[in-house]
């Protein structure tokens, strides 16, 4: 994988470097890749690693005990996910994701910004454009692995009921700020902070996906090393897309085009149920590959996208 270079024209507008409180070197170098691009003291990154997603847990369980009572629910915080559980999750994952960003930046003393993208400003059409790539890949991952295994995504039968309109509603209004908060959380957050520890690019760039890939899995609680696994795959790949295009559109738009689609079948398909969301162990297997193919495929969108950007400019 080549390092980025220069992508379109309007790439041009960067980001002026900043130097830290009382330090000689800027606390954002925009010579180095995005990902690696922070300097920090070496205690900060564990800071901003942990303390998001630990916020992120007490919200949820918070919001679930509330839910618990508005629902009349014996057990608030069961696998099911109800349409008040769904929009829960995904409020509680978007203020972490913010949390994480406005961590970074006042402890880093860089500006938000920078995390998002560098050196380049951040580009909505690379976005949009990213955005309806992912969703035509993600739609044909979901479409062969009905095919090659039917049974394993758990659907029951397909049905339409309040719930389901409920789950649809709260899913287009709010997946997208929760995708939007994993990717501030893990990629603009995690990613360049652990790589911080390191100086050498290459390097850095390997600690920070490998760190901020390990703590998106365990964020997701899964106990099945197939989930666990493909968790990870997911964290690089994404992890990979902010790198090669030095910003979080493409990963973010990924992440949205993904938890869309898939939460829309997963509801249309039960039976107009809530669906449950179980990641204990024995609920994956070896289908996971097929969506795995699909993150992997987009990474290679990206680099394609983004090496033909470069040329032409």
């Amino acid at each position: 994988m080549e390092t980025p270079g220069s992508g379109d024209p309007r790439d041009a507008t960067s980001h002026p470097s900043t130097l830290a409180p009382g330090r000689s070197h800027p606390a954002v170098d925009e010579s180095r890749p995005f990902g690696a691009h922070l300097r920090m003291s070496w205690w900060k990154p564990l800071v901003v690693i942990i303390v998001p997603p630990l916020a992120m847990l007490v919200l949820q369980v918070l919001f679930y005990q509330v839910v618990g009572v508005i629902e009349g629910s014996d057990d608030p915080m069961s696998a099911t996910i109800t349409p008040l559980k769904f929009l829960a999750v995904n409020l509680s994952i978007g203020a972490a994701g913010v949390l994480a960003i406005l961590l970074l930046a006042w402890t880093a003393g860089v500006p938000w910004r920078s995390l998002i993208s560098s050196p380049r400003a951040f580009d909505a059409r690379r976005l949009a454009r990213y955005l309806t790539g992912a969703a035509l890949l993600v739609g044909a991952g979901i479409g062969l692995g009905a095919l090659v295994a039917p049974d394993a995504p758990g659907w029951t039968a397909f049905g339409v009921t309040g719930t389901t309109i409920a789950i649809l509603v709260i899913m287009l209004l709010t997946t997208p700020v929760q995708s939007a908060g994993e990717e501030l959380m893990f990629r603009s957050a995690a990613l360049p902070a652990a790589a911080s520890w390191v100086r050498a690019v290459r390097p850095a760039l390997v600690v920070g996906l490998v760190v901020s890939s390990l703590a998106f899995a365990v964020v997701h609680g899964s106990t099945d090393p197939w989930l666990f696994g493909y968790y990870v795959v997911f964290g690089v790949c994404a992890g990979l897309m902010a790198i090669i295009s030095r910003g979080i559109e493409a990963p973010v738009a990924f992440h949205i085009a993904n938890n869309v689609l898939a939460t829309t079948v997963n509801t249309l398909m039960a039976d107009g149920e809530a669906f449950p969301l179980d990641r204990s162990t024995d609920t994956g297997d070896a289908s996971l590959l097929i969506i795995a193919a699909v993150d992997i495929g987009m990474v290679l969108f990206v680099w394609l996208r983004e090496r033909r950007a470069g040329a032409t400019s």
